[in-house]
């Protein structure tokens, strides 16, 4: 099928149409079993989704940050789950080897990812390790054929139905961000298991595992760029992916809105019609800082501070409007099958996933207060 360019409209309009088609007549029963069937899987490789941002060269499909991001609100706007799992295998897989892969490792799995014949993984968060990316367990070291990995991973997106996953490991610990390495694991690679799959209030549908890797052997070429760049990888990709979940978070606010408007139309309520409007204006503010850090990102400008904005405020107010179009649309909302319910519980998750609110908040204050002489709209 052909592609839409970098159009992000043309793109757009294609994810809408599909999200119409296939996802939002299923996207209660996704909610309800938490699994994504896998002609869903299927058909966003059809459409390619599965390629965007990757070059054509290796078989994706083009199309910038700004495309993503609107496919990935549109996909969002039917099915949260959905939309995060393709986020996840473009922006902290896919992405990653696209920038730091050698040629063979492109070959190898790159190619699968942006045709769809594989999805991608990202395997960083651990028991205990909260939100210090640095702070991890699990260990490798070198052995005469390669490496051996030992440890376990928490949280960890898209590891059931995965083809590849990033898994990022530490040489010795007291060598902090230093000691860190990235390496693509296949799934079915000796002693690497998915140990369980984790029930959640939100993005059900979405896999989340915890993984356990007991003496994963893995040959040199499994390592993704150097040793020691590994946290710098990981934080490289989790910055350009909070831009795709603020999208995510958006389409769940823009879905969220769409049943709040609804419910005010059939009701005159003055508070209904403040209420409304309120989130309205939280709405514009959200998808105008996506587009500016989407757009950045585009240009090839600097883009952490503007993302990290953009997430922080996407995923407020995806929980405050969801919230709001409970307390418009009163105890038939409040129902565990109610489409409002799903939405709010899925926007409840956004404030956590990719950097928590407290991250985001770290990683602007910082930014800040390094740069306290630039004015706030350059």
């Amino acid at each position: 099928m052909g592609t839409a360019g970098s159009d992000p409209d043309g793109w757009r309009a294609r994810a809408r149409t599909f999200a119409e088609r296939v996802v939002a007549p299923i996207a209660a029963s996704i909610d309800r079993d938490d699994r994504i069937p896998d002609r869903v899987l299927r058909e966003l490789s059809d459409e390619r989704f599965v390629g965007l941002g990757l070059p054509p060269e290796w078989d994706g499909v083009g199309g910038d940050t700004r495309a993503t991001a609107a496919v990935l609100e549109e996909l969002s706007r039917a099915s949260a789950a959905v939309a995060v799992t393709l986020a996840v295998h473009l922006a902290v897989c896919a992405r990653p080897i696209l920038d730091h892969g050698t040629e063979s490792q492109k070959e190898r799995f790159l190619r699968p990812l942006a045709r769809g014949e594989r999805i991608g993984a990202f395997a960083l968060t651990e028991p205990g390790a909260g939100s210090d990316s640095a702070a991890l367990s699990t260990r490798y070291e070198r052995v005469p054929e390669g490496f051996a990995l030992r440890g376990t991973k928490m949280f960890t997106s898209n590891a059931v139905s995965a083809g590849t996953v990033l898994v990022f490991a530490t040489r010795d610990p007291s060598l902090g961000h230093r000691g860190i390495s990235a390496f693509i694991v296949p799934p079915g690679t000796g002693g690497f298991s998915v140990a369980q799959r984790l029930d959640k209030l939100g993005l059900r549908g979405s896999e989340t595992t915890e993984l356990v890797l007991d003496n994963v052997r893995l040959p040199t070429d499994a390592l993704l760029g150097a040793e020691g760049t590994g946290l710098r990888i990981a934080l490289e990709a989790l910055a350009g992916g909070r831009i795709g979940i603020a999208s995510c978070a958006l389409g769940v606010a823009q879905a969220a809105f769409d049943t709040m408007r609804e419910a005010v139309r059939a009701d005159d309520a003055e508070w209904k019609r403040i209420g409304l409007a309120r989130a309205y204006a939280e709405l514009a503010s959200a998808r105008s800082l996506i587009e500016v850090a989407a757009a950045r990102k585009d240009r090839g400008e600097p883009y952490v501070r503007e993302a990290s904005v953009a997430k922080l405020v996407a995923s407020r107010a995806a929980v405050s409007i969801a919230s709001a179009g409970i307390d418009v649309g009163g105890p038939e909302a409040a129902r565990t099958e109610a489409a409002a319910s799903r939405l709010y519980r899925d926007a409840r998750v956004f404030p956590i996933v990719e950097g928590t609110t407290e991250i985001q908040e770290l990683i602007l204050g910082r930014s800040l207060a390094a740069s306290a002489d630039e004015r706030t709209d350059n």
